[in-house]
């Protein structure tokens, strides 16, 4: 059996994302499609536009054969915790051959070479790092000049170790600047964190990567409605627009599944958590911050000093912003806070090996033979129903599923506001099935 592994968001799911599945089937000739997704939150530090089993309803009637969540630890977290808890999901089911992503890129081996030399960190790389840095160029730019001093990438000593892959030629020397291309698209450096977690995982899955078609990854225009265009634009437009005003470049399974949603609620953006991350932040200004994962001394002090300017969520995020912390990472701590995310949450996963077990958002009736397999070989639970989580799973393991427990109650209840719908709560919700 060759299963392909998928990380996404699909928010919400476009025709790009279609693209990649469809072409992700006929790369690694798969029988069965796994996507590791998102749940109510998503990485840049935000809430995703509408809630995580609509998503997952959507992939599944794109092609998806099975839908796990990935937990609101690693979905709101940076780069590389974001891929490494991930992949270690995918890693842990003992079942998939390929992990197949998106980039901008468009090519594994280079992508490969670069995960192997960024997994050394090396002391001569580091000093090389702290060198440029000091001179005055930006971090994306030290790391791709340091890359190319301390390490030529042309040598077979960074050939990666799958053996279905092909070796490297070994001739061709990767310019800095074609490093800092590299390292500066957000699909190529999410797929240069999902090879290095493979690597430090020692896991047999196969890394392949699809270019991606289109819009980049932060246009905002949508150009017609038969042009992929990036799942941002489709937020852009339906934050201005309602949906019947609006051309959704999208599959026609995911395009209804969208307005229906509408026709009920609004998109979900950041604004709609303002009250709420007040409050939290107002009753925790006297203690600080600094428990929060990602959270440092300054900028906790910083929130607690600016707080009488509180005008909203994104308006917060750019007061906080400084030269050394964008406003996605500032999103994102302050997201850690909203969400009761703390360091030693973080600790706490990480010494359970980042992920005890694997969440069912929705699966496909004829991939009931893929879930057998998964329940027998998996080395992690499989949690289908959330009512009998608590009795199936260890009590560490737990109060990690009781984040994403907390987080998607907040989200219904700030989602469903007006709606004249009851919250409802997380433990009784049922996976999807088609």
């Amino acid at each position: 059996m060759k299963v392909n592994g998928i990380i996404a968001e699909y928010n919400p799911f476009h025709k790009g994302h279609q693209y990649h599945l469809k072409e992700s089937l006929c790369l690694t000739g798969a029988d069965y499609t796994i996507v590791v997704m998102s749940g109510n939150f998503v990485q840049r530090g935000a809430p995703a536009l509408l809630d995580k089993h609509t998503r997952a309803e959507m992939a599944l009637r794109c092609g998806a054969d099975l839908v796990l969540e990935l937990p609101t630890l690693y979905a709101v977290s940076s780069a590389e915790y974001f891929a490494m808890g991930a992949v270690t999901l995918l890693d842990k089911l003992e079942v998939v051959t390929h992990l197949s992503f998106g980039s901008e890129h468009g090519e594994t081996e280079s992508l490969c070479r670069i995960a192997a030399c960024l997994s050394e960190e090396s002391a001569e790389y580091s000093a090389s790092i702290r060198h440029f840095l000091k001179s005055g160029l930006t971090y994306p730019e030290s790391r791709a000049r340091a890359l190319a001093e301390v390490h030529a990438l042309s040598s077979q000593d960074y050939m990666y170790s799958w053996e279905t892959s092909a070796p490297l030629s070994g001739n061709e020397m990767l310019s800095p600047e074609t490093l800092n291309s590299l390292l500066s698209s957000p699909n190529n450096i999410l797929g240069t964190e999902y090879i290095r977690a493979l690597l430090k995982r020692k896991s047999s899955v196969v890394p392949v990567t699809i270019k991606r078609l289109g819009a980049g990854y932060h246009d905002e225009f949508i150009s017609g409605s038969d042009s992929p265009c990036s799942a941002l634009a489709i937020r852009q437009a339906l934050y201005k627009a309602s949906p019947e005003e609006t051309v959704l470049p999208m599959p026609p399974e995911s395009e209804m599944l969208l307005r229906a949603w509408m026709r009920e609620y609004r998109p979900v953006c950041s604004d709609d958590f303002s009250s709420v991350l007040y409050y939290k932040l107002l009753r925790e200004k006297e203690t600080g911050y600094e428990k929060y994962l990602d959270v440092p001394a300054e900028l906790s002090n910083r929130i607690r000093n600016q707080l009488n300017r509180f005008a909203g969520y994104e308006n917060f995020c750019h007061l906080l912003k400084t030269k050394n912390m964008t406003y996605t990472r500032i999103s994102r701590c302050l997201l850690h806070i909203l969400l009761d995310l703390e360091k030693e949450n973080m600790l706490l996963a990480k010494a359970l090996d980042y992920i005890p077990y694997a969440r069912v958002l929705g699966f496909r009736r004829t991939a009931k033979p893929l879930l057998s397999t998964i329940r027998k070989c998996a080395s992690i639970p499989l949690v289908t129903k959330m009512a009998d989580a608590e009795k199936n799973l260890s009590a560490d393991a737990y109060r990690l599923l009781k984040q994403d427990i907390h987080a998607g109650d907040i989200f219904r209840c700030v989602a469903f506001e007006g709606s004249g719908r009851s919250v409802g709560s997380e433990l009784s919700l049922s996976p999807v099935i088609l």
